[in-house]
């Protein structure tokens, strides 16, 4: 049995206060992917990740971004797109080591190849490939952008267009690393914050945000496209077929994370065989009743032989 979980932690510093080392010790998972780590090397906590190895991309923008992988063995090959990751274990510091093997970039994965949104490892004790996507949020096109209804001023599409660039440029590269992958005879699992809720069921007020940045037609259709019964399946979906949610973002304003009026955005997307193999999957709405970050751990147990 793995016990892989995938968390946007909104600040490993933050998570760690609100109890995130308590959950890492206490939930017993083999695998954790994490995304918006935002801290450089010098300025982690004491004992961030616990007694996990891990493989970390930070990126260069200080403060934002950041993913890593938590194995409890050290991972037999780390991929980056820059070219190079911090890499630890439970009595080994941190240290930068060039990527395991190289990766050729798709068209347009470039300006994004070292803002820390992608890793990628393969597991030394299962015969898997697991890759952790910190997806852009992205924003509305220009004729959708209304000042009095926006948080922040109107960019004319650019954040939209960014979005929509790196979704393209990254479906060709999933397909090419998914494909590697079955080379080597390894099950792929593609985990993280893609932001997109993908269909009805994946947001509670989904009627008024059909306008809304992370529900638009294009977002959907784009995560509809990555999915299939021959490629990768939505494993918490397969599990929990006619659930509303189960969410895993809540905004911190107002009552939504009590009314549970969330998200879904927070995903595992397994090759066939892998996605059969889940027997459960829970949302860890909060650890001892304090919520760890505004996402909430996704945690799927797979019977893999």
């Amino acid at each position: 049995m793995l016990r892989i979980a995938t968390a946007n932690v909104n600040g490993i510093r933050a998570a760690h206060r609100r109890g995130f080392g308590d959950w890492l010790v206490g939930r017993g998972c083999d695998v954790v992917a994490l995304q918006e780590v935002r801290a450089q090397a010098a300025v982690l906590p004491e004992g961030a990740f616990g007694d996990f190895h891990v493989a970390l991309e930070t990126g260069t923008l200080p403060g934002r971004n950041g993913v890593a992988v938590l194995t409890r063995e050290p991972p037999a090959a780390v991929r980056t797109w820059s070219g190079s990751a911090l890499v630890g274990g439970p009595s080994a510091p941190l240290r930068e080591v060039p990527a395991t093997d190289h990766v050729a970039l798709a068209r347009g994965l470039g300006p994004f190849a070292h803002q820390g949104r992608y890793l990628e490892v393969d597991l030394a004790d299962a015969p898997v490939t697991i890759a952790c996507l910190y997806l852009p949020k992205g924003g509305l096109p220009a004729h959708l952008q209304r000042p009095e209804r926006m948080r922040e001023a109107p960019d004319g599409g650019a954040k939209y267009t960014r979005k929509m660039g790196f979704m393209a440029a990254f479906s060709r590269y999933l397909t090419r690393t998914r494909r590697a992958a079955a080379a080597q005879g390894r099950e792929f699992l593609l985990m993280g914050d893609l932001n997109i809720a993908h269909t009805e069921r994946d947001l509670a007020a989904w009627r008024r945000n059909q306008q809304t940045d992370g529900f638009l037609p294009e977002e959907r259709e784009w995560l509809s496209a990555q999915l299939s019964s021959r490629t990768l399946v939505d494993v918490v979906r397969r599990l929990h077929p006619d659930t509303a949610g189960p969410y895993s973002w809540w905004s911190w304003l107002g009552q939504s994370f009590a009314n549970d009026a969330g998200w879904r955005i927070d995903y595992h997307l397994a090759t066939p065989r892998l996605a059969r193999s889940a027997v459960r999957a829970e949302v860890d709405r909060d650890h001892l009743g304090v919520r760890l970050s505004d996402h909430s751990p996704v945690v799927v147990d797979y019977a893999l032989d």
